[in-house]
């Protein structure tokens, strides 16, 4: 600011800034790197979507899709062990 102002000019005031850059110019950067960020993190979610230590802590979690990652866990007795051995056109199944 100079050290005189004239009271028939027009009235300046400091922009606020952020290091130096005015906010005004941050808005659309903001922006772009807030949207960047949630499809990044959308894409790592997605992909890490089948380890059991995110289903746990992040994923079910999630207040109305939670209960999608949520299963009751099966008793031993109600595994079924079936296996099938293909002899040229012929197919015997035999249980475990």
């Amino acid at each position: 600011m100079p050290p005189y102002i004239s009271p028939h000019g027009p009235r300046f005031k400091p922009q606020l800034n952020i290091a130096g850059y005015p906010l005004k110019s941050l808005r659309s950067v903001g922006i772009s790197a807030s949207a960047f960020g949630i499809v990044a993190g959308g894409t790592v979610i997605y992909l890490l979507e089948g380890l059991p230590r995110v289903q746990n802590d992040i994923l079910k979690n999630i207040p109305l899709i939670g209960s999608y990652w949520i299963h009751p866990e099966k008793p031993a007795s109600d595994i079924v062990c079936v296996s099938i051995r293909g002899c040229g056109s012929a197919i015997q199944v035999a249980a475990c």
